[in-house]
């Protein structure tokens, strides 16, 4: 008798498919923030032809929308296309293509694209070299290539102190990988990240750090934030005991009065590195 193995990208599109409706609800309230943030930073106007790689649900496709660009997503996980294609339909933004597609093989023409970007997408692709190398080839010579992935763990503050009450509270909790780090860190390093632009053939390279300030009105919107954002944090959370995830809220609800000197809620940070450059002249 034989199995059926699933190859890589299969496990990936079902993986952030299970993920969908709980990042949704959310996740999404917060990568939208980043993307504003981000895209203040970024020429994007009226008739801007714009690709947001790995888009899940549209943290940065909808407000380049927003700003009248015309917009291409794309996301391997067929739920997240779906949501992104919603939340346009919502808005009424319809100058949005949200397509299912794998962003390792673009299925789209060369320098077709002013602004080539992804938050938190490119980064997770298990060959980030091929993913980014796709963005500069859709891009035209002289437009713009714009990635946005976390920096440091310690600095995004929904998951180390997620982290922090997890070693606390579960006994022999193995923490998060340092070497080398989950995916969701890999360009945490700015050197590292100037380097992979530069390898990825892009000029006028740059990498600056930004931070955003979130409001968690709870413990359980912290953990309900770390469980849907990303296939690992689901596992921490999903493998706990009843009394282990009682005494994680305990924890969380602790350290977010403390910030907030006594309130239920606080403010926390999240660092991002945002690297750009742009696809040289023939």
């Amino acid at each position: 008798m034989s199995t059926r193995t699933e190859h890589p990208a299969e496990q990936i599109r079902t993986a952030w498919d299970a993920l969908a409706p709980g990042f949704d609800r959310h996740t999404t309230p917060h990568t939208m923030r980043y993307g504003e943030q981000i895209l203040d930073e970024t020429a994007i106007g009226p008739g801007t032809r714009f690709l947001d790689v790995g888009a899940g649900s549209g943290a940065l496709a909808l407000p380049a929308a927003r700003r009248g660009a015309r917009v291409v997503a794309v996301d391997i996980a067929p739920a997240m296309v779906e949501r992104l294609a919603a939340r346009a339909r919502e808005e009424g933004l319809d100058h949005v293509r949200a397509l299912v597609m794998d962003g390792e093989h673009l299925d789209l023409e060369d320098d077709a694209f002013d602004v080539s970007a992804s938050l938190n997408g490119v980064s997770l692709f298990p060959d980030l070299e091929r993913g980014l190398a796709e963005m500069v080839r859709v891009t035209r010579p002289g437009g713009t290539v714009l990635v946005a992935a976390f920096g440091s763990p310690r600095d995004a503050e929904f998951i180390a102190w997620t982290l922090g009450a997890l070693r606390a509270a579960v006994p022999g909790f193995a923490g998060m990988p340092t070497d080398p780090p989950p995916l969701p860190f890999r360009l945490a390093d700015p050197n590292r990240f100037s380097a992979v632009l530069r390898e990825a053939g892009l000029v006028e390279g740059n990498v600056h750090r930004t931070v955003t300030d979130t409001f968690f009105a709870s413990a359980a919107e912290v953990l309900d934030t770390v469980r849907s954002s990303h296939p690992l944090g689901a596992q921490w959370i999903t493998g706990l005991t009843g009394s282990q995830a009682a005494e994680v809220r305990r924890i969380l609800e602790g350290m977010l009065r403390e910030r907030s000197g006594g309130a239920p809620g606080a403010v926390l940070h999240t660092a991002l590195n945002i690297g750009t450059g742009r696809p040289p002249a023939p």
